[in-house]
């Protein structure tokens, strides 16, 4: 269905954005990625949404459970002069918040698609400022799944250790945006994950669906612990309530 042609409404004496705008569209080595702005009613306020073809990949609406991806993995970390490592970009929520947290030294975030590290070197996001801002922060394009697959480091002066690992590439470990990106969730992609990490160092997934116990099973025989979190937060185009879940697992110190 067409969408309606951009227009610039107002809401009381106060002017708002366009209803729609499309900031970007794109062909990619996985298909077409575009990025649309949107004015929500129900918010009084702009959300961003990125889609890969025909799917829905992420909202501005809903970034909840992208901050708990790194406020559960950070709070388990002791010390100073943290490295942490995401896997993913997106609208880059997740390592906005990592940066929130003095102690971290450096974040390296892995994106596959230049496409969508050139929307934050543009600005075209809320949080694009800090991210291409500080110097703790590099935006590396690479396919996060094949350095871990190759033991490839993350970037080339990066260390082969780090204290955090944290992921938000897929839908779920079931519902992979690739076929190719299955074998991470198995036994030894992520036995190679582990090995990536310091001792104590945390590892950290975010899932679109409840806990799966055949991916904790999994985690279980890699890691000293593991935990899934149910992150629930109120759903403002619904009125109701949704949820992610988080899994987080730690390195053993011995």
């Amino acid at each position: 269905m067409d969408l309606p042609t951009p227009s610039v409404g107002w809401h009381g004496c106060e002017p708002v954005s366009a209803r729609f705008e499309e900031l970007d569209w794109r062909p990619t080595r996985l298909g077409e990625i575009s990025l649309r702005r949107r004015f929500e009613p129900t918010l009084q306020a702009d959300i961003y949404e990125a889609r890969l073809g025909d799917e829905f990949l992420m909202s501005s609406a809903f970034t909840v459970a992208e901050v708990a991806l790194a406020d559960l993995s950070l709070v388990l970390l002791s010390g100073e002069d943290l490295d942490v490592v995401v896997g993913g970009l997106g609208l880059g929520y997740t390592a906005h918040a990592v940066l929130r947290d003095p102690r971290v030294r450096s974040v390296r975030v892995i994106e596959a698609l230049d496409e969508v590290i050139g929307w934050h070197r543009r600005g075209l996001l809320p949080v694009s400022e800090v991210l291409t801002s500080d110097p703790r922060c590099t935006l590396v394009e690479g396919d996060f799944f094949a350095m871990i697959a190759s033991g490839s480091r993350f970037g080339p002066d990066t260390l082969g250790r780090h204290d955090a690992i944290l992921v938000d590439i897929d839908h779920t470990p079931r519902h992979v945006l690739h076929p190719g990106h299955a074998g991470f969730y198995e036994l030894p992609g992520q036995r190679r994950l582990a090995d990536r990490l310091e001792p104590g160092g945390v590892y950290a997934l975010w899932s679109d669906d409840p806990p799966d116990e055949g991916y904790i099973a999994v985690l279980e025989d890699v890691f000293a612990s593991c935990e899934a979190h149910v992150v629930r937060f109120a759903n403002p185009l619904t009125g109701g309530q949704a949820a992610n879940t988080v899994y987080i697992a730690t390195v053993g110190h011995g």
